[in-house]
């Protein structure tokens, strides 16, 4: 059995099937663990969702920062962009099964064993990996709750850009949803910047990755993260694993293998982007 951990694919169906041939997936024996961010930009993010959610257990996914705007889009306090592509998922006959499982994903995945962690964009400074966990499941719990509208609705917004343990609740809930899925740079006091998209060549003096910042409660092998095409699925750092690749932007998708940090990649990019 493997364990795969798979870039963000945007809706880039042909290029998702071509690396499941190329790592030989095998739903019986293997399993995937994707970065988020499965919809948007990509030609085809209604065949991507069906077939993620169609591999059952032996797939799972962390909620990326796309995948809560087609949900926002969903219990109508958010506007479909038209250049996310999601509005055939609006329109398909099982929006409702599709969406509800959607819903239902963490925005963490860990695997002791393997001594891993992956959400969407990283684990903020100063949060260990029970934090990490306990904040994710805060979420969860709002996002799986009876008023999952009203945590939408509350949830865009760039402030608080720095953690206190006093936030509470949909302000607190913004922020480990903006650390979970939107984060690249931060300042040395911590703050968050949700604006710089590029590579790490032009950074703004004063800010620097995520990952560069000292975090010695984070006791964990390995942090696996998408979000961040720019950086060409490269941090110089072994023990932070970037899987986006730009799929979506002219790249190949990337895959992970986890058990020995073998990478592999498809054939052939994403068509039609």
């Amino acid at each position: 059995m493997s364990l795969y951990a798979i870039g963000d694919v945007q809706g880039c169906y042909e290029a998702l099937q071509d690396l499941l041939n190329v790592i030989r997936f095998d739903p019986a024996r293997d399993r995937l663990w994707f970065a988020g961010d499965l919809v948007a930009r990509g030609p085809d993010s209604l065949a991507v969702l069906r077939l993620v959610k169609s591999l059952g257990t032996a797939a799972e996914t962390v909620l990326g920062n796309h995948d809560l705007h087609l949900l926002a889009a969903h219990h109508g306090v958010a506007t479909p962009k038209k250049k996310d592509r999601t509005q055939p998922i609006l329109d398909a006959a099982d929006r409702h099964e599709l969406l509800d499982w959607l819903q239902h994903r963490p925005l963490l995945l860990a695997d002791d064993t393997q001594d891993c962690v992956l959400t969407h964009a990283g684990i903020p400074p100063g949060w260990s990996l029970d934090d990490s966990r306990r904040r994710a499941r805060e979420v969860e719990t709002a996002l799986q709750g009876p008023d999952a509208h009203l945590f939408f609705a509350d949830m865009y917004g760039n402030e608080p850009a720095r953690w206190s343990d006093d936030l509470r609740g949909t302000t607190r809930l913004r922020v480990i949803t903006n650390s979970l899925t939107r984060m690249r740079l931060i300042e040395p006091d911590g703050t968050l910047d949700f604006l710089y998209k590029e590579d790490l060549a032009g950074i703004p003096p004063g800010f620097h990755p995520w990952y560069e910042h000292p975090n010695p409660s984070l006791r964990v092998g390995r942090v696996l993260f998408g979000h961040w095409a720019a950086l060409g699925g490269s941090t110089g750092q072994p023990r932070f694993v970037a899987l986006d690749t730009g799929c979506v932007w002219g790249g190949h998708l990337r895959a992970y293998r986890i058990e020995d940090g073998q990478l592999f990649a498809s054939r052939r990019g994403c068509s039609s982007c």
